[in-house]
């Protein structure tokens, strides 16, 4: 049984790794961490993860938990995570980062679109970036994985064989991603409070985004050459799950049936990506509580653009779920473990 401590672990993404390694029948939650929580136990906060109703949060001490565990997930805010990180990692443990600290190669562009330096550039080097559908073979063999964020999963996802096969000019890719309020985290802000988001819809982080440069990151990994986006995410007043759509215009013509054929075999062997049938586009309630993502494509004849819709749960394929998917490719145990419940729907 291996055993796992889960750091931050009073937030929204550290219950739901609970929540998903109550099913897994390989590892044993040893400790949980959390700073306004510490003494309290996991049901005093969660009430409905009564599995774990004799785990008490405890202050973060990296030298008292080293012994504790054999992986960690670090559910810390962004910065927060570096020292932890470079502690456990290390002292030989495998770890998977939950936050933005490990996930852009270049330190520099880290520090400009976080306002923080990179303090341990080394280990930087050393991480993987957890998207499983691109990197699978080296997350089996790494120590250190830098999950990715949300709005990226949904949107590599959706371009990716697109770019991959050189189907369209990724000098006109625009990205459009809404996404429901735990995206924002489990804090006291009146920004996200049920009266200021409720019934409403707006952008936010236009052109600003700090999700942008990982995103641009990996599609210019995946086309040989860098590429820049146009992102603007936007704020829906729901709980969970993202809905993406993204644009680009297609080098050659093409039809839709073609595309979702396309799409089908490129990712045929991937267990959490279904491509729809022509016509059919995701619902974010068909993947709610899931970890899977959904893709569906058409082809505008008109003006010879590909759209291209994914959707994931925020909180599952984009955190927890993929965390604990890296995990399983890590230890060697099958992807899919604790993995395949469907969708909460309706």
């Amino acid at each position: 049984m291996v055993r796992v401590a889960i750091c931050g672990g009073s937030g929204y993404t550290g219950a739901e790794l609970l929540r998903i390694l109550a099913l897994h029948p390989e590892v044993q939650v040893t400790a949980v961490t959390s700073e306004r929580s510490a003494g309290k136990r996991v049901t005093d906060i969660f009430p409905h993860l009564f599995k774990y109703c004799n785990l008490v949060y405890e202050q973060m001490d990296t030298e008292r938990l080293l012994s504790k565990a054999d992986v960690f997930f670090l559910a810390l805010p962004h910065a927060e995570s570096q020292e932890a990180v470079e502690y456990f990692f290390s002292n030989g443990k495998k770890v998977i980062d939950l936050s933005a600290d490990f996930r852009l190669n270049d330190p520099v562009v880290y520090e400009e679109w976080y306002k923080t330096p990179h303090h341990f550039p080394g280990t930087l080097k050393k991480s993987v970036y957890g998207l499983p559908e691109l990197y699978r073979k080296t997350i089996r063999k790494a120590s250190l994985i830098a999950n990715p964020g949300c709005y990226p999963t949904s949107a590599i996802l959706a371009l990716y064989p697109a770019i991959r096969d050189g189907l369209i000019d990724t000098d006109t890719i625009i990205v459009d991603s809404k996404s429901g309020v735990t995206g924002a985290g489990r804090k006291a802000d009146l920004a996200v409070s049920f009266c200021e988001v409720n019934e409403g819809f707006k952008a936010y982080g236009v052109g600003s985004h700090r999700h942008t440069p990982e995103i641009e990151q990996e599609l210019s990994l995946i086309a040989g050459r860098p590429v820049m986006i146009d992102f603007t995410p936007h704020l829906l007043p729901i709980d969970r799950c993202i809905v993406t759509t993204a644009y680009a215009r297609l080098k050659k013509k093409m039809n839709s049936a073609d595309m979702v054929n396309h799409y089908k075999r490129r990712y045929a062997k991937e267990a959490f990506v279904r491509v729809l049938d022509e016509g059919q586009y995701p619902n974010s309630k068909h993947v709610r509580g899931s970890n899977y993502c959904l893709i569906g494509l058409k082809v505008n004849e008109r003006t010879n653009t590909l759209v291209m819709l994914s959707t994931i749960d925020n909180l599952v394929k984009g955190a927890s779920g993929q965390a604990v998917q890296n995990m399983n490719l890590m230890l060697g145990f099958e992807e899919n473990t604790a993995l395949e419940g469907l969708a909460l729907c309706p």
